[in-house]
């Protein structure tokens, strides 16, 4: 009987070790989980706030003479009135 309950408690005990192992390697894993997630969110806030401040600079030289000639040359194709315009033809 003695012998029985001796094995039966060293039994438990390595069940209950086990079973907590098992719980730390889980939460181990959760843990490297959301600090993957941490290190992704803080990229994108990073990427964002690069792009906010490009954004701000460029509400800020709006209203510039520069930014209005640089914007009418690229997107509408327009230029001064004696420029000249070479154009590639091999293109």
């Amino acid at each position: 009987m003695k012998l029985i309950k001796k094995h039966y408690k060293k039994f438990l005990f390595i069940l209950m070790i086990a079973y907590v192992v098992s719980i730390l390697i889980s939460q181990q894993k959760m843990l490297n989980s959301y600090n993957a997630e941490i290190k992704s969110y803080s990229a994108q806030i990073k990427k964002e706030k690069q792009t906010n401040e490009d954004l701000n600079q460029i509400k800020e030289n709006v209203n510039s003479p520069e930014y209005i000639e640089q914007v009418a040359r690229e997107k509408l194709g327009m230029y001064l009135p004696n420029e000249r315009v070479y154009i590639d033809i091999g293109k």
